[in-house]
């Protein structure tokens, strides 16, 4: 991580290949989010490392992410940690140069690799988070799924109060394992989503599932094995997560609904591809199938469209 610690506020340096303001345009695609807050080209995001609540103001300068402490100064330790999770959260360790080289020649993504150039992929650090957003968007649409997220995180969430406005942090698994099936369908889960989130609470808790575990694994196709292993998690599922907290580039959850109308508006298809369609656009992608997917579903944000 190449960061400065300026006691205050520190310096996060991202590589060359990094537009911020393509970052908010993915964080802000919904008005619903609870979880980090956009105004004026800065970032309002609630952390929470051990048993520390840090409130972090976060934006951009010529060359680096600034990361401000609004409401108290967190030791150095915590310091370092925000600047960690602010590396993770935005994808900063990976070189983009070869998916860059391979999207220009690509008939697909050169369509739209220069106008989103230093996007990249916006990472969910928390394991469990990303388990528990994918499992609640399966088979809803994502207005129904930010409201169930919402209600989540309201109900079993820590938040503080800044400027009149609350801010939330995510619940974390030890909380949710207490819970029953029924603490969950009051909030409108079905049946089966509440058992496989509470589930997945009482394996973390247990340190039956846990990230290091997971990116221990070598193989793209072991790391996916391990999760569909997982009650609840499917083939989408767990190329979501791989994509999103595991930093997996070949994840390609290719049975996505936002990836088949992206490649629908994008190559003026009549309908949606099938699946054997998709497999030959991405013929050119291997290895950064995940970048590919993250790319055309920023198209899906564009205003144009």
């Amino acid at each position: 991580m190449n960061w400065i610690d300026h006691k205050t506020y520190i310096e996060v340096f991202p590589p060359k290949e990094f537009n911020f303001q393509e970052c908010l345009i993915f964080l802000g695609r919904s008005h619903q989010e609870i979880l980090h807050k956009i105004k004026e080209g800065t970032l309002y995001k609630l952390l929470k490392v051990e048993d520390a609540i840090i409130f972090c103001k976060i934006s951009y300068t010529s060359d680096s992410i600034r990361v401000k402490f609004p409401i108290s100064k967190p030791s150095s330790y915590h310091r370092e940690k925000v600047g960690e999770y602010i590396w993770e959260w935005f994808d900063l360790e990976q070189d983009l140069q070869g998916f860059y080289q391979m999207a220009e020649s690509d008939k697909v993504l050169n369509l739209i690799v220069d106008k989103y150039y230093g996007l990249r992929i916006m990472c969910i650090p928390d394991l469990f988070e990303a388990l528990v957003w994918a499992i609640i968007g399966q088979q809803i649409n994502l207005t129904f799924a930010y409201t169930l997220k919402e209600r989540f995180v309201e109900e079993f969430g820590e938040f503080i109060t800044f400027q009149g406005e609350n801010y939330w942090v995510f619940p974390s698994f030890e909380v949710i394992s207490t819970l029953n099936v029924e603490d969950l369908k009051k909030l409108q889960f079905t049946t089966r989503k509440a058992e496989y989130v509470i589930g997945i609470a009482k394996d973390m808790k247990s340190r039956i599932l846990t990230k290091k575990m997971l990116l221990e694994k070598q193989d793209y196709h072991e790391v996916k094995k391990a999760l569909m292993n997982i009650r609840g998690i499917g083939p989408w599922t767990a190329d979501y997560v791989m994509m999103k907290s595991l930093h997996e580039t070949s994840s390609f959850p290719i049975a996505d609904v936002g990836l088949h109308n992206a490649l629908k508006t994008i190559l003026g298809l009549k309908e949606k591809p099938t699946i054997e369609e998709i497999k030959e656009y991405a013929a050119n992608w291997e290895g950064w199938q995940a970048y590919a997917t993250f790319y055309l579903w920023r198209l899906l944000y564009d205003k144009e469209i």
